[in-house]
């Protein structure tokens, strides 16, 4: 079992993810640890890591690849990444894709990094605005065309627990139904 949550910066995806993989067993994959990682070996912030990675593609296409190679390979996944969903449409069993409104995002971000929420606001519209850019320059994805997901959740006003429980719920459904 391949599940891939993606979506924007704090909309839930790691949270989310975590709680996931520990309710069905699977092995948790971050894509954002691994980039977060490199930004901390390369002494940058995530702002300047993406706006290094706008003009080197190779930063990305070493994460992608990681994160598809592990796809590629291992069973009983759970891999989060902002653009997991497009890049693993193919060999993905379910693909989730969480949203929130900039202003929640902001403010869980604002908690989690400790930054004031206006901070939040300002970093979460950069990494869009480069994400957007680098992704659809790179790989062509559109991160407004949701087509290729399973299933979209609003998490707005909704809890990382019941969030996974809608998940296990749609994943129930379609195991029932054998679609996947």
């Amino acid at each position: 079992m391949i599940i891939v949550i993606s979506g924007p910066p704090g909309s839930g995806k790691s949270t989310v993810a975590k709680i996931l993989s520990k309710n069905l067993s699977l092995k948790y994959i971050s894509a954002g640890h691994i980039f977060r990682e490199l930004a901390e070996k390369e002494g940058l912030s995530l702002l300047e890591l993406n706006k290094k990675a706008e003009e080197n593609f190779e930063i990305d296409k070493k994460i992608d690849r990681e994160i598809f190679r592990i796809a590629s390979t291992e069973k009983n996944i759970i891999i989060e990444s902002h653009i997991g969903g497009w890049l693993l449409k193919d060999i993905a069993d379910i693909t989730v894709y969480l949203n929130a409104s900039i202003e929640i995002r902001a403010m869980r971000i604002a908690k989690r990094d400790n930054i004031p929420f206006t901070k939040a606001i300002e970093q979460i519209i950069e990494r869009e605005e480069s994400h957007s850019r680098r992704f659809l320059a790179y790989y062509g994805i559109d991160l407004s065309d949701l087509s290729v997901f399973d299933l979209v959740i609003n998490t707005d006003n909704l809890q990382p627990d019941e969030i996974s429980k809608i998940i296990e719920a749609y994943l129930n459904f379609m195991l029932a139904k054998n679609i996947h």
